[in-house]
């Protein structure tokens, strides 16, 4: 069978049973990858450092025959790997998979292994261009007009669950903090996995928008500044969030306190002194002070009162509700909703009534 090529467009659109197998090295794989690709390196990250200097420095011949023992050592290694996540597959779905196969630009690296793996007897297709075409993929999205409704509420909304509760009601959902590992603040790594990289993670939100888009086509996020944690929102979807309508749920303070209490006071009182400390410069030396204190003497709730207050404020300062720079923050696409409580499944069906 000879190799078939896609671009990267019919494959974003493909419907066919398939695995992704990305060719590259273990580290470029590692940096960011298309979600759901397997990594199948070809070479390890020394081995491409040697091949892609020969090639720079001497030529693409010499850069071959000195990759050639490479690859050949490892030609069986990869069929059977392949013939597992295959097989792996088969079992899940009933169904064989196609084998689509990439490397950085779609050139020698994928065109070697998928000629292995197609001498083998698998079905391949070769992405054309490769990762490159499909990071090019992944910013056109963010360029795109997307029909957004944002939901906005102080810290302690218990925003997110309320999204969750509204995928569950069948709506378009992004989930940016679940995306970005992080809930946003100084305490927003607690209890999550380690961020991934902001290449990665503009690829998982290009994803994401894409199969929402597919689902309806309205998408609900959540108001957010355009740094999570380590990572950015890019710039020209973040522009778009900022210009869809806000629907703000006000909940007391109270409530949203306990609500809290109850998310963060599980973890080690050392995590909650270090979040603490990384905004004493904005909490001010006493309140810092008086903050530790009560984390340590075990009084949770003193503690976040103080935190929940100072989040407030700032959460006025440089969102859309500062009043006091309207040139900035236009206050008009903002849709007021009040809920006694933090309750999602009640808060989600305010929403879906709108």
């Amino acid at each position: 069978m000879a190799v078939s090529k896609n671009n990267i467009v019919d494959f974003i659109n493909s419907t066919a049973h398939f695995v992704l197998l990305d060719v590259r090295s273990p580290a470029e794989y590692e940096h960011a990858h298309i979600p759901g690709a397997y990594s199948l390196p070809l070479f390890d990250n020394e081995q491409r450092a040697i091949v892609g200097t020969t090639y720079k420095k001497q030529s693409r011949e010499e850069a071959i025959k000195i990759a050639l023992p490479f690859f050949g050592v490892k030609m069986k290694k990869m069929v059977e790997t392949v013939e597992e996540i295959c097989n792996d597959y088969e079992k899940l779905h009933q169904s064989k998979p196609v084998i689509f196969i990439h490397c950085w630009r779609g050139g020698m690296r994928s065109a070697a292994v998928a000629w292995l793996l197609d001498l083998y007897g698998f079905k391949v297709i070769q992405l054309n261009g490769g990762y490159k075409a499909y990071r090019n993929w992944v910013i056109e999205q963010y360029s795109k007009p997307h029909s957004l409704k944002i939901l906005g509420g102080y810290t302690g909304s218990g925003k997110t669950e309320t999204l969750h509760d509204l995928a569950k009601q069948g709506k378009a959902v992004v989930d940016l903090e679940g995306l970005a590992n992080h809930k946003g603040s100084s305490f927003g790594a607690l209890g999550q996995d380690t961020q991934p990289s902001q290449e990665m993670f503009e690829n998982l939100l290009a994803e994401s928008l894409y199969q929402q888009e597919k689902k309806e086509a309205v998408i609900w996020l959540e108001d957010e500044s355009q740094r999570i944690g380590t990572v950015m929102i890019p710039t020209p979807f973040f522009t778009q969030i900022k210009n869809s309508t806000c629907y703000f749920v006000r909940i007391p303070f109270e409530e949203r306190l306990n609500f809290i209490v109850k998310q963060y006071g599980r973890f080690d009182k050392s995590a909650l002194i270090a979040a603490t400390q990384r905004i004493q410069k904005r909490l001010g030396g006493l309140e810092t002070k008086n903050v530790v204190s009560f984390i340590e003497a075990g009084e949770i709730k003193n503690a976040f009162t103080i935190l929940l207050k100072y989040y407030d404020k700032w959460y006025d300062k440089f969102s859309k509700l500062e009043k006091t720079n309207k040139e900035e923050n236009d206050l008009s696409n903002i849709q007021w909703l009040d809920a006694s409580k933090v309750d999602h499944e009640t808060n989600s069906l305010m929403l879906l009534n709108l």
